[in-house]
């Protein structure tokens, strides 16, 4: 095993839908371990982002793995927007 220099931690909180969708992709990209996948997918997302115009301004709640149903939205009173 290399002994790569990560001294630090990130923590995030996802929904079981959100970690089902990184351990799918995970398994279809036989990545080693889900800190692997999430390196894989913070650089191919950045990548991608390096190339957008520039975003209107969002919330932390505006990012997600997966899409919120419909109800979802209504319920968090977002219908229709």
């Amino acid at each position: 095993m290399t002994n790569l220099e990560r001294p630090e931690r990130l923590q995030i909180m996802l929904s079981p839908e959100e970690l089902a969708a990184l351990d799918d992709w995970r398994f279809a990209h036989r990545m080693p371990t889900r800190a692997a996948a999430i390196r894989e997918l913070l650089k191919r997302g950045m990548a991608v982002a390096a190339n957008e115009p520039e975003h209107r301004r969002r919330r932390s709640h505006d990012y997600s793995v997966v899409e919120r149903r419909t109800a979802e939205r209504r319920t968090n009173g977002d219908a229709g927007n």
